[in-house]
């Protein structure tokens, strides 16, 4: 799943504070509808109709998916709660977290 923890959630820290990361199913998927997302991080303990809609919409738009092993880790990244999902808005953050993080799928 993650590779390289601490620069991962390091990056993901660095976009949230840049304003370039927004939370939560609904805002996500309003973001990739909008064309709006470059990258989506899902959690793997996520549900499993969470993990479909996703997975769908980020197919369907061809927006990269990229997985991280809780939402513990990728809410704390972000110095939030927890999170199960995350779109990041700009491609210079999303191409620097495909990189560090495994994709799960490619839209």
């Amino acid at each position: 799943m993650a590779r390289n923890n601490n620069q991962w959630q390091s990056l993901l820290g660095l976009a949230q504070r840049a304003g370039k990361v927004v939370s939560g199913e609904e805002t996500v998927l309003r973001t990739i509808r909008e064309n709006k997302a470059r990258a989506v991080i899902m959690s793997q303990d996520a549900s499993d109709r969470t993990k479909k809609t996703i997975t769908n919409k980020c197919r369907y738009y061809r927006v990269p998916l990229l997985g991280v092993p809780d939402r513990v880790s990728l809410g704390r990244s972000i110095g939030r709660g927890e999170r199960v999902l995350i779109a990041v808005t700009d491609r210079g953050f999303a191409e620097r977290l495909a990189e560090r993080l495994e994709s799960s799928t490619w839209g």
